[in-house]
């Protein structure tokens, strides 16, 4: 069958298309993003404003013809933190269903994490053994650490490349002295996850899920040769260090130039960084992989797997 996966995130309306089958790999078929970056919408009381309900509503109801023209069997649509947090997100979800003419599964951020954590140990398998994960968006950093496919500890905090923009690095350049309070406040909301961390095994593989992952580490990791010739990319801690400085000085019109830094994401670069390196080294972390599969893919594998097996034809 083919399945839609609508992922309303704080930075961008999400559809992703694919064609499923039970016990078989999801083959995506279409992908189309919507940027939107709610957190720019939200008012002094944490509320979306209209102008920002109205840009939501809009990209959903294209999402859902694009799902029709698809001729997409189920569309799964969930929404993350911004919705959910909204001070009026009972009414943007209201609206939300009434375009979309279904019901939204809005997630809690350790949903969030297992679901996020699923994908990635289906994409780098059983023999990984020991995965810790971060995965950053624009409302949230998740956490998820385990050896099975349902983590042992899943933590979700409010540090979110686009709220920490919002929050600590207004201007454009920031300075080193706002990115210096970012940093502090980083290191403080961690420091209680990296204690319940803690107790847990030492990972084999520490995995980065989001755009925001991939772009930094486009910008300061390396490649590696992977499974079945698919390239690997890999982020080291020191040189992501490096880089945030550099980035920090330099405007977000310039910042779209360098490697891996696309148009929606040069605003929020620096504060997905500083969270980033102080989540690696609140766990102490000197590098991490990057996965491609993420929340979307969870989604459709949870689903998959309520799927009804068929007994074999005779």
């Amino acid at each position: 069958m083919r399945l839609g996966v609508l992922d309303i995130g704080s930075n961008t309306v999400h559809l992703l298309v694919a064609d499923v089958r039970p016990g078989g790999r999801p083959l995506a078929t279409t992908s189309k993003r919507t940027v939107l970056r709610l957190m720019r919408y939200l008012d002094a009381d944490g509320a979306i404003t209209e102008d920002g309900v109205t840009a939501l509503v809009s990209a959903v109801s294209d999402a859902r013809a694009l799902a029709t023209a698809e001729n997409v069997d189920e569309l799964l649509a969930t929404a993350t933190s911004a919705v959910r947090e909204a001070a009026n997100g009972a009414d943007v979800i209201a609206r939300i269903e009434a375009a979309l003419g279904q019901p939204l599964q809005v997630l809690g951020g350790e949903t969030e994490a297992r679901y996020t954590f699923l994908a990635v140990r289906r994409w780098f398998g059983w023999s990984a053994g020991q995965i810790l994960l971060f995965d950053i968006g624009g409302g949230s950093l998740e956490l998820a650490a385990g050896a099975d496919e349902l983590p042992d500890a899943a933590a979700s905090v409010p540090l979110g490349a686009g709220r920490m923009t919002i929050q600590f690095l207004p201007d454009d350049p920031p300075g080193e002295d706002a990115v210096d309070r970012l940093r502090a406040h980083a290191r403080a909301t961690l420091a209680p996850v990296a204690e319940a961390f803690g107790s847990l095994p030492r990972p084999d593989h520490v995995v980065g899920s989001s755009k925001a992952i991939r772009s930094l580490a486009k910008l300061a990791g390396y490649p590696v040769p992977g499974w079945s010739g698919i390239e690997r990319m890999v982020l080291p801690r020191r040189e992501l260090k490096a880089w945030i400085p550099r980035i920090a000085r330099i405007p977000a019109s310039t910042r779209q130039e360098l490697p891996g830094i696309t148009a929606d994401r040069t605003f929020q670069i620096v504060a997905g960084a500083v969270v980033l390196h102080e989540a690696m080294k609140a766990m102490e972390v000197e590098e991490l992989e990057v996965s491609p599969w993420a929340l979307r893919e969870g989604v459709l594998l949870r689903y998959i797997e309520s799927l009804s097996w068929s007994a074999p034809a005779a």
